[in-house]
């Protein structure tokens, strides 16, 4: 499992980057397709990690860093998904996007999504409120303020994430504690992202996509959009430029996953936000978080 922006530090992947040529050897190759210095914007204080077209490029660089160490130490996966930005992490995995390409699409992406919507918009995360109420309450501020209100994220029960016209986010709020949310709390982001005002970064981002070629998928991954298998290479770019304005469905993706059998997830980049929402979504499912040296330690020798 990938995780999205949201989870970055400053200093993350840099025990791996000190110790690993094959991890050094990632960062140089984002180095050279974004011609930015990947690792210091990672590894050194700066104002710019948690600005989208930066934290993008530098999360995406850290999960496939770490992903390589685990390939190099005779470790891969039986199936993959991400959320939201982490569908990159995924892509590389399933072997459908080159690592090179994932990191040039995805610098774009988060230029796209940053420009897309840059004042006006706003997300909260509603805690404890049943996610159909949440619909029709969007739906129902929606259309009373004839502003974009909607659900970004289903992350976990009882953790849904809502984005659109920060007044109508605002009111779709309050309305959601009234009918019963423990909390309602406003989200440090720069954009409404996934809802219907992003769309235009989606259109940029097909266009990005042309020269892209999409692989054959070699391990199965799982769409945001969809909460289901990508099984035609040719509908890939499609669910990518999709997933900018639509619903990451995290909660079904991994309850479909476990349904099919899937019983140990590994997190793999910054922080351990997706384990904490498996906690909520299943806590019988083994989960491993690999973000330090000694994570990926313990989980190599267990």
């Amino acid at each position: 499992m990938f995780p999205g922006q949201g989870s970055q530090y400053i200093g993350m992947g840099k025990e791996f980057y000190d110790t690993m040529p094959e991890v050094k050897a990632v960062f140089e190759l984002a180095n050279e397709v974004t011609g930015m210095d990947i690792a210091a914007l990672c590894f050194e204080e700066n104002d710019k990690l948690n600005i989208t077209e930066y934290t993008q490029i530098c999360m995406l660089t850290t999960e496939a860093a770490i992903y390589t160490a685990l390939k190099a130490a005779g470790i891969d996966c039986d199936v993959t998904a991400g959320l939201s930005l982490g569908e990159y992490g995924a892509l590389i995995a399933s072997g459908a996007m080159s690592m090179k390409d994932a990191f040039a699409v995805v610098r774009k992406r988060g230029i796209y999504m940053q420009q897309a919507y840059p004042n006006g918009g706003a997300m909260s995360a509603i805690l404890g409120l049943d996610a159909e109420k949440i619909a029709a309450i969007c739906e129902e501020t929606e259309a009373k303020r004839s502003e974009v209100v909607s659900i970004a994220n289903y992350n976990c029960p009882g953790q849904i994430v809502i984005t659109g016209k920060a007044e109508a986010v605002k009111e779709a709020a309050e309305a959601c504690k009234e009918a019963g949310a423990k909390r309602a709390v406003e989200l440090k982001v720069s954009g409404p992202f996934h809802s219907a005002l992003l769309k235009e970064a989606g259109d940029k981002l097909g266009e990005a996509l042309k020269d892209v070629e999409i692989q054959p998928i070699e391990i199965p991954y799982l769409t945001n959009v969809t909460a289901d298998y990508v099984k035609d290479p040719a509908d890939v770019k499609d669910y990518l430029v999709r997933q900018v304005s639509s619903s990451v469905r995290w909660q079904q993706t991994i309850e479909r996953l476990i349904a099919d059998g899937a019983d140990e997830f590994v997190e793999i980049g910054p922080g351990h936000t997706l384990c904490g929402f498996m906690k909520k979504i299943n806590r019988d499912i083994t989960t491993y978080s690999i973000d330090k040296m000694e994570d990926f330690n313990k989980y190599v020798n267990r």
